[in-house]
Protein backbone atom coordinates (compact mmCIF):
# COMPACT_ATOMS: atom_id res chain seq x y z
CA UNK A 1 0.00 0.00 0.00
CA UNK A 2 1.22 3.33 -1.28
CA UNK A 3 1.91 6.11 1.62
CA UNK A 4 0.75 9.62 0.74
CA UNK A 5 3.39 12.56 1.50
CA UNK A 6 2.61 14.67 4.70
CA UNK A 7 2.05 17.98 2.11
CA UNK A 8 -0.56 15.92 -0.15
CA UNK A 9 -2.53 14.55 3.13
CA UNK A 10 -2.61 18.00 4.15
CA UNK A 11 -4.28 19.21 1.02
CA UNK A 12 -0.93 22.07 0.46
CA UNK A 13 0.85 20.06 -2.27
CA UNK A 14 -0.03 18.82 -5.74
CA UNK A 15 3.52 17.22 -6.89
CA UNK A 16 2.17 16.59 -10.33
CA UNK A 17 1.38 19.76 -11.19
CA UNK A 18 4.35 21.16 -9.25
CA UNK A 19 7.02 19.03 -11.15
CA UNK A 20 4.70 20.50 -14.65
CA UNK A 21 5.76 24.22 -13.23
CA UNK A 22 9.12 23.62 -13.00
CA UNK A 23 10.25 21.81 -15.63
CA UNK A 24 8.47 24.85 -17.86
CA UNK A 25 11.30 27.01 -16.34
CA UNK A 26 9.23 30.37 -16.37
CA UNK A 27 8.73 32.38 -13.46
CA UNK A 28 5.71 31.55 -11.70
CA UNK A 29 3.04 33.92 -9.46
CA UNK A 30 1.75 32.28 -6.32
CA UNK A 31 -1.52 33.16 -5.46
CA UNK A 32 -2.06 32.10 -1.77
CA UNK A 33 -5.44 33.06 0.38
CA UNK A 34 -5.29 32.96 4.13
CA UNK A 35 -7.64 33.43 6.74
CA UNK A 36 -7.04 37.28 6.94
CA UNK A 37 -5.21 38.35 3.49
CA UNK A 38 -4.37 37.58 0.01
CA UNK A 39 -0.85 36.78 -0.40
CA UNK A 40 1.40 36.35 -3.85
CA UNK A 41 4.76 35.83 -4.59
CA UNK A 42 6.88 35.70 -7.96
CA UNK A 43 9.03 33.31 -7.91
CA UNK A 44 11.83 32.10 -10.14
CA UNK A 45 13.20 28.20 -9.89
CA UNK A 46 16.42 26.70 -10.21
CA UNK A 47 16.56 23.19 -10.14
CA UNK A 48 13.94 22.67 -7.75
CA UNK A 49 15.05 25.56 -5.92
CA UNK A 50 12.91 28.43 -5.77
CA UNK A 51 13.39 31.97 -4.88
CA UNK A 52 10.92 34.34 -4.24
CA UNK A 53 11.48 37.71 -5.98
CA UNK A 54 8.98 39.89 -3.92
CA UNK A 55 5.51 38.81 -2.18
CA UNK A 56 2.53 41.45 -1.68
CA UNK A 57 -0.08 40.80 0.44
CA UNK A 58 -3.82 42.55 0.83
CA UNK A 59 -2.25 43.75 3.82
CA UNK A 60 -0.43 46.72 1.80
CA UNK A 61 -3.73 48.07 0.61
CA UNK A 62 -4.09 49.73 4.08
CA UNK A 63 -1.37 51.95 2.92
CA UNK A 64 -3.79 52.83 0.10
CA UNK A 65 -6.17 54.00 1.85
CA UNK A 66 -8.22 50.52 2.79
CA UNK A 67 -10.57 51.57 5.39
CA UNK A 68 -9.19 50.37 9.13
CA UNK A 69 -12.68 49.87 10.27
CA UNK A 70 -12.82 47.17 7.25
CA UNK A 71 -9.37 45.79 7.99
CA UNK A 72 -11.45 41.94 8.04
CA UNK A 73 -12.53 42.01 4.82
CA UNK A 74 -8.85 41.83 3.31
CA UNK A 75 -9.65 38.75 1.97
CA UNK A 76 -12.75 39.50 -0.06
CA UNK A 77 -13.42 39.91 -4.39
CA UNK A 78 -12.24 43.56 -4.46
CA UNK A 79 -9.27 42.78 -2.41
CA UNK A 80 -8.21 40.39 -4.13
CA UNK A 81 -8.60 42.49 -7.20
CA UNK A 82 -6.35 45.48 -5.78
CA UNK A 83 -4.24 42.91 -4.50
CA UNK A 84 -3.65 41.50 -8.12
CA UNK A 85 -3.30 45.26 -9.80
CA UNK A 86 -1.10 46.33 -7.02
CA UNK A 87 0.98 42.95 -8.37
CA UNK A 88 0.95 43.74 -12.04
CA UNK A 89 2.18 47.31 -11.50
CA UNK A 90 5.26 45.60 -9.35
CA UNK A 91 5.85 43.28 -12.61
CA UNK A 92 5.29 45.93 -15.03
CA UNK A 93 7.62 48.49 -13.36
CA UNK A 94 10.52 45.89 -12.24
CA UNK A 95 10.41 44.87 -16.15
CA UNK A 96 10.06 41.21 -15.21
CA UNK A 97 8.48 38.24 -17.21
CA UNK A 98 4.95 37.21 -17.57
CA UNK A 99 4.46 34.45 -15.14
CA UNK A 100 2.17 31.16 -14.75
CA UNK A 101 -0.25 31.72 -12.06
CA UNK A 102 0.24 28.88 -9.42
CA UNK A 103 -3.56 28.94 -7.66
CA UNK A 104 -1.72 26.23 -5.66
CA UNK A 105 -4.55 23.25 -4.08
CA UNK A 106 -7.21 26.21 -4.50
CA UNK A 107 -10.64 24.59 -6.41
CA UNK A 108 -10.61 26.67 -9.73
CA UNK A 109 -14.12 28.10 -9.87
CA UNK A 110 -15.07 30.37 -11.66
CA UNK A 111 -15.53 34.05 -10.64
CA UNK A 112 -14.06 33.17 -7.60
CA UNK A 113 -11.51 35.33 -5.82
CA UNK A 114 -8.29 33.89 -7.40
CA UNK A 115 -9.69 35.28 -10.46
CA UNK A 116 -10.72 38.53 -9.12
CA UNK A 117 -6.73 38.57 -8.82
CA UNK A 118 -6.08 37.34 -11.98
CA UNK A 119 -8.47 40.21 -13.61
CA UNK A 120 -6.71 42.73 -11.71
CA UNK A 121 -3.39 41.30 -13.01
CA UNK A 122 -5.15 41.83 -16.21
CA UNK A 123 -6.21 45.74 -15.89
CA UNK A 124 -2.85 46.54 -15.04
CA UNK A 125 -1.44 45.54 -18.12
CA UNK A 126 0.10 41.71 -17.80
CA UNK A 127 -0.49 40.17 -20.70
CA UNK A 128 -1.87 36.72 -19.52
CA UNK A 129 -4.20 35.11 -21.65
CA UNK A 130 -7.61 34.02 -20.34
CA UNK A 131 -11.88 33.71 -21.28
CA UNK A 132 -13.92 36.73 -19.80
CA UNK A 133 -16.52 34.70 -18.84
CA UNK A 134 -14.38 32.99 -15.54
CA UNK A 135 -13.98 36.79 -13.88
CA UNK A 136 -16.59 38.07 -11.17
CA UNK A 137 -19.09 40.56 -12.57
CA UNK A 138 -17.88 44.49 -11.91
CA UNK A 139 -20.36 44.86 -9.10
CA UNK A 140 -18.73 42.30 -7.22
CA UNK A 141 -15.60 43.15 -8.39
CA UNK A 142 -16.05 46.79 -6.81
CA UNK A 143 -17.97 46.12 -4.39
CA UNK A 144 -21.33 47.04 -4.63
CA UNK A 145 -22.93 43.52 -3.65
CA UNK A 146 -21.91 44.38 -0.02
CA UNK A 147 -24.49 45.46 2.92
CA UNK A 148 -22.13 49.33 2.60
CA UNK A 149 -22.04 50.18 -0.85
CA UNK A 150 -18.01 49.53 -1.07
CA UNK A 151 -17.16 51.15 -5.06
CA UNK A 152 -16.64 54.80 -3.87
CA UNK A 153 -13.58 53.30 -1.37
CA UNK A 154 -12.99 50.95 -4.35
CA UNK A 155 -12.30 53.44 -6.91
CA UNK A 156 -10.52 55.80 -4.63
CA UNK A 157 -8.34 52.98 -3.99
CA UNK A 158 -7.63 52.09 -7.41
CA UNK A 159 -6.98 55.45 -8.80
CA UNK A 160 -4.11 55.81 -5.67
CA UNK A 161 -2.31 52.67 -7.21
CA UNK A 162 -2.43 53.26 -10.57
CA UNK A 163 -0.51 56.35 -10.28
CA UNK A 164 1.90 54.83 -8.21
Amino acid sequence: MKTLKRRRKEMKTDYNKRIKLLKGKTPRLVFRKSNKYILSQYVISNEAKDRIIFGISSKKLLDFGWPKEKKGSLKSIPASYLTGITVGKKIIKDKLGVPVIDLGMIRKEKKNRAFAFIKGLIDSGVKIKSEENIFPVEERITGKHLKNDFSQIFSKIKKTIMEK
